[in-house]
């Protein structure tokens, strides 16, 4: 194919940040990178290995299948030849509703990416689409830097968010395994999950967890009771008289989640451990990767 020389310098010389909005393009011909189009069998397509969403709505899925019995499938799906048959790129929510619709056959245009483009284009595809799960977001991001060489930072700019999200995100693969079916389900929000990763205690965290959704406690209340759980330090400085240096060391507690001393010459932020620290330092956007 003509244009296998620009892939292998990379998906960002062909597609640019917006990797869903020239997919798309490439399935209705309008890119300067075309495949070969063809109708091919449903029963021949074998799921996207790299495919980072685990769920898909089954009401969206069922509606979708209804509008393709009645008017068919608009927009190709993109696939790759593979050994048997073919290997899904992009358009998994279309095929999914093509087999509920008991279509046979599915318009795809067939394009020549090797695992690497494969990889790339189906993660950050997922990305940049709002509806993805902050797990399966964060181990696309996890298979991104280990698979394909990014660093945090250049992460960040492909995918237009900043290195102290895409870190802070990664660390809820941390988070025991109860914790992260309650982050799943949405028994648990995103904040919330961050918040219970300040508690070293695996018990201590999943305890916590459970009140939360008992109690309906706020990401401010989690943040709260992980200090309060801290053992306490032997001696606590006079608190300043300063109203506004009150008001500021506050303010540094709840964002860091630990106790924090403030007068008219320094700032000083308390840890008990490496682990502490290093959290700290990820606030800071200072821990080096």
């Amino acid at each position: 194919m003509a244009n296998n020389q620009k892939l292998g310098k990379g998906l960002g010389a062909i597609f640019g940040n917006d990797i869903d909005a020239v997919l798309d393009e490439i399935s209705r011909g309008e890119s300067e990178y075309k495949g070969d189009s063809a109708k091919i069998k449903v029963a021949d397509i074998r799921p996207n290995p790299y495919q980072p969403r685990k769920k898909f709505d089954e009401t969206g899925l069922s509606e979708l299948a209804d509008s393709i019995k009645e008017h068919g499938v608009f927009n190709p799906i993109l696939v790759r030849k593979s050994i048997s048959g073919y290997e899904l790129i992009a358009g998994e929510r279309r095929l999914r509703a093509s087999k509920l619709a008991k279509l046979e056959e599915i318009p795809a245009i067939i394009v020549d990416f090797d695992d690497r483009d494969m990889m790339e284009v189906s993660l950050l595809e997922n990305i940049q689409r709002e509806d993805l799960s902050p797990l399966d977001e964060a181990k696309a991001y996890e298979q991104l830097i280990k698979k394909l060489n990014y660093t945090q930072e250049e992460l960040g700019k492909r995918v237009s968010k900043s290195r102290t999200y895409i870190t802070n995100t990664m660390r809820l693969l941390k988070l025991p395994a109860k914790i992260q079916d309650l982050l799943n389900s949405g028994k648990l929000s995103y904040g919330h999950a961050r918040a219970l990763l300040a508690i070293d205690d695996e018990e201590t965290m999943e305890k916590l967890a459970n009140r939360c959704i008992k109690e309906n406690l706020t990401v401010r209340d989690i943040e709260r009771l992980a200090r309060e759980d801290k053992p306490k330090a032997a001696s606590r400085p006079k608190a300043t008289t300063d109203p506004y240096l009150n008001s500021v060391r506050r303010k540094l507690e709840d964002k860091f989640a630990t106790q924090v001393e403030v007068d008219n010459k320094k700032i000083a932020i308390h840890y008990g451990n490496t682990k502490e620290l290093n959290r700290i330092l990820e606030i800071l956007d200072c821990l080096d990767k």
